[in-house]
């Protein structure tokens, strides 16, 4: 897809050109307007140029040379380091709204419930402070074969993403400050989520075992979101009590090609931390393979092809209404959150490249860090990729 049929395409569906024209001034004597700037920095983002180096030589001689003109990377820089987050992150969520209205988000296998998980990641690392913000920690390595303690800096992300829709769709970013937990900074960012898009836009929150966590669990309710999260060792009391319950015969099995699940339902366990009563899904997937093996006969080479079982146990605690549900659907969409990892982080870790800005990230009032850069890149993850066809070479497929 070309840019102009790329743009067409926003401005058809999202009215896009008008919301960005809309978004504040964040200087007073601007030499380029920020609608520029913010078009420099998007559509790099769509092209998944990585720096902003490369977008200014991009907009000097490449693909943005006739769309923007000539654009320094420190006017970039300055601009976004002086440019206000909040309405970056509104925009973001106005796509989202109308992403829903427009039917986008309905997803037939988890039964038209927009399912959403939430994660963190560390994105970059370094001995050398980048900017005030970063956080801080003392790491032991080697240094001219002699092992020495040194203090790193580094940041971290924590991510809400859609993970019910046919490609995963981005709904907000926070970065982590230093001395805050993931599980307080995915809360605040939570909290921002819902007070944008209200408490009926996400129906069920899924997360790893980090998040099963009483204080964070009863926040999530009082958000209004219905949550399911992995259960592991963090909760000694509750899995040993869901391990003891389910050591007779399983309540079913599901068999798919390859693969068995076999599951058990524990509607009512009791969590001591938490004073109430969880639902438990456990589930036993076994997996049949072939691997293949290769073998010495004679100094010739063999290759043959082995069966093996691969055998994994989960444990889910959630607060979801089954209803008249198999309780596989609890396994089903708690599984999703998997994509979070191996879609969009692998994407930001290997494709997007995340650059640090110059100077500190802007903390808004509501101290929440939505970096202008990493603005610009989820309002790019939450577009929906229209057809693919064949692109220009100097323009990437947006899609």
């Amino acid at each position: 897809m070309t840019r102009h049929r790329f743009e067409a395409y926003l401005d058809k569906v999202f009215g896009f050109s008008d919301l960005v024209s809309a978004l504040p001034e964040g200087r007073q004597f601007p030499q380029h307007p920020w609608k520029k700037v913010f078009d420099a920095v998007f559509l790099g983002a769509a092209m998944q140029i990585p720096s902003l180096l490369q977008i200014e030589a991009e907009c000097h001689h490449g693909a943005l040379a006739k769309r923007i003109g000539p654009l320094s990377d420190d006017t970039l820089g300055y601009s976004l380091e002086r440019q206000s987050t909040e309405p970056v992150f509104a925009l973001g969520c106005e796509i989202a709204r109308r992403l829903k209205r427009n039917g986008v988000l309905r997803s037939a296998w988890s039964r038209g419930l927009v399912v959403g998980a939430v994660d963190g990641i560390e994105i970059c690392s370094s001995f050398a402070r980048c900017c005030d913000a970063c956080m801080e920690r003392e790491v032991q390595h080697k240094v001219n074969g002699e092992m020495q303690t040194d203090i790193q800096y580094y940041h971290r992300i924590v991510v809400v993403v859609l993970v019910s829709t046919d490609f995963p769709i981005p709904l907000g970013v926070r970065f982590q400050k230093n001395g805050e937990t993931e599980v307080s900074c995915a809360l605040a960012l939570l909290q921002d989520l819902v007070g944008q898009l209200g408490r009926r836009f996400l129906d069920v929150l899924v997360g790893d075992a980090l998040y099963l966590q009483a204080p964070f669990v009863k926040e999530v309710e009082r958000l209004g979101l219905v949550w399911a999260f992995t259960l592991k060792e963090n909760q000694p009391e509750l899995l040993r009590e869901a391990e003891r319950l389910t050591q007779q015969s399983p309540a079913g099995v599901h068999a798919e090609l390859g693969q068995e699940i076999r599951y058990w339902h524990l509607p009512d366990v009791d969590w001591p931390v938490a004073d109430r009563q969880v639902r438990i899904v456990k589930t036993v997937r076994i997996e049949h393979q072939h691997r293949v093996t290769v073998s010495e006969v004679d100094a010739h080479r063999i290759k043959s092809k082995t069966a093996v079982t691969q055998q994994s146990t989960n444990f889910y605690a959630t607060n979801f209404e089954l209803g008249s549900i198999s309780p596989l659907f609890i396994h089903q969409f708690s599984r999703s959150r998997w994509r979070i990892d191996t879609e969009v982080f692998q994407t930001i870790t290997t494709d997007c490249q995340p650059q640090t800005p110059r100077g500190p990230p802007n903390y808004g009032p509501s101290g929440t860090d939505h970096d202008s850069v990493s603005g610009l890149y989820l309002v790019t993850g939450l577009l929906p990729p229209p057809s693919p066809q064949s692109c220009p070479p100097k323009m990437p497929d947006l899609s």
